[in-house]
């Protein structure tokens, strides 16, 4: 595939490289520009991956961390600035940061996912990642996007608006990010290692964390808990991320109702809600108004996330809590002590505990769902194609494959293994960067066009699993489906029941995508098109594909470039649940990717 952006002459791209290589590694500083609320800042930051001896549930492992915090910094940006991180590996791992939801426009360089748009960084080497934050402001985050790394390597991005613009909801007295992740006991590298040799399932984790806390409901973990102090009468914006590997989390505050005001650094219609529910790769913003008067001093409430899950699988079924507690003004002003006074001290405190849905309540995690939609507003119109140009229909689920000769395997059934696919197709990651090889016009022997846009062998998807559950290995590989600049593209993702139902959290790089219908059983694509939602459907980058049921979603191919799509539980995508999109460059100089950074990690 030869692509356009490559200049015919030789010569002439080798110098025209080298120049552009050379502002990407040495980039000049840009001036604020406030006061024309066009232009933003360029901001630095520099991540030093290293390992850290870190201490959960009375047990001490050595983690891999980015400037040794766990979870890691938080990069915070203006919609419009650029952003310039630096990432030096000191640990043996090879790793990747993946900008989880940026949108990377004709940057593609600097997504991150290995062996996708970028070869890992390896021990001792370093990385440039250089991106523009364009049309985007809420809360994202990064994370390590090679193997299990993101177990540990993951941190929040908060995008305020451009100077001079508003939130369009009252400003809070303040922000705090939120970001659930696991504690596993276990080294993660270990158990995916285990779990891809046996075939079975992999073990789970030991907690769930909340800012990398597991809170006092877990053993010997009493004093590793997420406090937030608050004061009565404030409103405080909480950013919430789901930062954990393989799980959907409700979440809930006791006594208290959490108003939704974004999803995914895109604002939403606001609604109230006392429960709701993130699935890894997600992020939400939500008002919390504190009670008006500060609470007795012996009253805290407890706020909690445990998962959402309907599959078949093991799961880690536990709960995390953190605690919500009020400056309580009464001491200062009877006895003049601090709120930790001797009368305060001798009272027994009571946690109060909010109450979250079942473990497989599917009808609330739809309900929920439904709830979201853009805000549709003049400053903040929701673009959705209204034609299509491109059709797609991708089942997503579990399979398995045959156990290879003279080998035992734990899969679901008799000398199995556990796989995953779309349409059938378990993604084989190539050992060269897909970019790379599309940017340079060498996909030969590194990736094949002919994914396919429907099921091969159409079944009823939903209903009682067929005897043959084999992914098939013919059709498997590493496959990807080519678009035209600008075209605007429909894709529905079905779920299968071949291995027990199950949400899959479906993350699509370089895009945010129109949620314009869902529902449960087969998709009917005679009538089930008549209630899509082309007037303010949520605009996203992860969406639930719903348990045994279906999702529609709306996209214009705008951005050139190789894009990752995947479930984002970690499971699900190590065993083959992804698959790759090219955007074709279009014909304005505009409308071309970018030529690679002269850091880019070579294979």
């Amino acid at each position: 595939m030869s692509p356009a952006s490559v200049p015919s002459s030789l010569p002439h791209f080798v110098a025209f490289f080298f120049v552009l290589s050379s502002l990407w590694a040495f980039p000049m500083a840009v001036a604020s520009s406030d006061h024309q609320n066009h232009a933003g800042v360029t901001r630095h930051y520099k991540f030093h991956i290293t390992l850290k001896n870190v201490t959960r549930l009375c047990n001490t492992k050595s983690i891999i961390t980015v400037n040794g915090k766990f979870p890691g910094p938080r990069i915070v940006a203006r919609e419009g600035d650029r952003v310039l991180i630096k990432v030096v590996n000191h640990v043996p791992n090879n790793i990747t940061i993946h900008w989880h939801g940026i949108r990377q426009l004709r940057s593609g360089w600097a997504d991150g996912p290995s062996y996708i748009t970028q070869c890992p960084i390896q021990s001792n080497q370093s990385y440039v990642y250089n991106f523009t934050i364009i049309g985007q402001r809420g809360t994202l985050f990064w994370h390590a996007h090679i193997s299990w790394l993101r177990a540990t390597v993951y941190g929040p991005i908060v995008i305020l608006p451009r100077r001079n613009d508003s939130y369009p909801f009252p400003k809070p007295h303040k922000e705090i990010p939120i970001i659930f992740g696991e504690w596993w006991n276990a080294d993660t590298e270990a158990v995916i290692n285990q779990a891809q040799q046996t075939g079975g399932g992999p073990n789970v984790s030991d907690a769930y964390t909340i800012n990398g806390l597991p809170g006092p409901l877990y053993n010997c973990s009493q004093n590793d808990t997420f406090r937030l102090k608050v004061k009565p009468g404030k409103t405080y914006l909480l950013r919430l991320i789901n930062a954990a590997l393989n799980d959907d989390l409700f979440f809930s505050i006791a006594n208290h109702t959490l108003t939704v005001v974004e999803a995914d650094a895109v604002y939403v219609k606001q609604f109230d809600t006392d429960v709701l529910l993130i699935t890894p790769g997600q992020t939400t913003n939500v008002l919390l108004k504190t009670k008006p008067h500060s609470p007795p001093n012996d009253t805290n409430f407890l706020m909690l996330a445990r998962p959402y899950s309907t599959g078949l699988g093991t799961f880690d079924n536990s709960t995390v809590a953190g605690v919500l507690e009020y400056d309580n003004p009464s001491n200062h002003d009877h006895d003049h002590h601090n709120s930790s006074s001797s009368s305060s001290k001798n009272q027994t405190v009571v946690p109060l505990k909010p109450t979250l849905p079942q473990i497989n309540d599917t009808s609330f995690a739809a309900n929920f769902s439904s709830k979201l939609r853009s805000l549709a507003s003049s400053k903040f119109p929701a673009n959705v194609p209204k034609t299509v140009d491109e059709r797609f229909f991708f089942t997503v689920g579990l399979g398995t494959n045959p156990c290879p000769r003279n080998q035992t395997c734990q899969g679901p059934t008799n000398r199995t293994k556990f796989a995953a696919s779309v349409n059938n197709v378990s993604f084989a990651l190539p050992s060269t960067a897909l970019l790379q090889a599309h940017f340079f016009g060498r996909a030969n022997g590194v990736y094949t066009t002919d994914f396919p846009s429907f099921p091969l062998r159409p079944f009823n998807f939903t209903g009682i699993a067929p005897n043959n559950t084999n992914v098939s290995s013919v059709s498997s590989g590493t496959k990807v489906v080519v678009l035209p600049y600008n075209a605007s593209v429909e894709l529905v993702m079905q779920d299968t029941s071949i291995l027990g139902a199950e949400s899959h959290p479906l993350h699509l790089h370089g895009f945010n995508f129109f949620v314009v219908g869902q529902g449960f059983g087969n998709y009917n694509s005679t009538t089930d098109p008549a209630k899509f939602n082309l007037v303010d459907p949520v605009e996203r980058n992860t969406v639930g594909v719903p348990s045994g049921g279906w999702v529609a979603i709306r996209f214009l191919a705008d951005n050139p470039g190789v894009w990752f799509m995947h479930c984002h539980f970690e499971v699900h995508m190590s065993w083959g649940l992804r698959m790759a999109w090219i955007v074709r460059d279009g014909k304005l100089p505009n409308q071309k990717l970018l030529p690679p950074p002269s850091d880019l990690p070579k294979c």
